[in-house]
C-alpha cells in the first residue's frame, strides 16, 4: 500500500487527480528497475493484457501518457519513422534507434562529445540536446 501512496502522491504533486486508470499506468510505468522505453499502442497491449483488471481505453492511456510527459514523469521521443516513444528515464541521455526492430536503447550521456551547436533561432534559446543514433544489420 506504501508505493500505492508514494504513486498517489507523484500523481498529485504534479497537478495530476489520482483517478483509478493513472494510478494502474504509473504503477506500471513507475515501479521498475530498469528504464522502459514504449510506445501508446504498445503501452496499450501490455496494460489491457492482464485480465484481472478492467480494459483502459486507448484515448485514456494517451491522454495519460501525454499527461505524465506534460508534468515530466516521462521524456517523449522522436524517431524518423514518425512514432512517439517515451521514456521512463528523464535525464539527459541519447538513445540507439534500431530501425528494423524499433526499439531504443539508452546511451550514457557522457559517451557522446558535442563540440559544436548551431545557434538557436531569433527569440529561442537551446534548451538541450540529444542525439539519436539509427542502427541496421551490417
Amino acid at each position: 500500500m506504501k508505493q500505492n501512496r508514494e504513486i498517489v502522491n507523484k500523481l498529485r504533486s504534479s497537478g495530476l487527480r489520482p483517478t483509478e486508470q493513472r494510478i494502474r499506468i504509473a504503477e506500471f510505468l513507475f515501479k521498475r528497475e530498469k528504464t522502459f522505453h514504449f510506445t501508446v499502442e504498445n503501452l496499450n497491449k501490455i496494460i489491457n493484457k492482464k485480465r484481472n483488471f478492467k480494459k483502459i481505453s486507448l484515448a485514456t492511456i494517451y491522454n495519460t501518457t501525454e499527461a505524465f510527459q506534460k508534468a515530466g514523469h516521462l521524456k517523449k521521443i522522436l524517431t524518423n519513422n514518425t512514432t512517439s516513444y517515451y521514456d521512463t528515464n528523464t535525464s539527459s541521455h541519447h538513445h540507439f534507434y534500431d530501425d528494423e526492430t524499433n526499439e531504443l536503447t539508452d546511451i550514457n550521456f557522457k559517451e557522446i562529445e558535442l563540440t559544436k551547436l548551431p545557434h538557436a533561432p531569433k527569440g529561442k534559446k537551446i534548451t538541450g540536446c540529444e542525439v539519436i543514433i539509427n542502427l541496421r544489420k551490417s
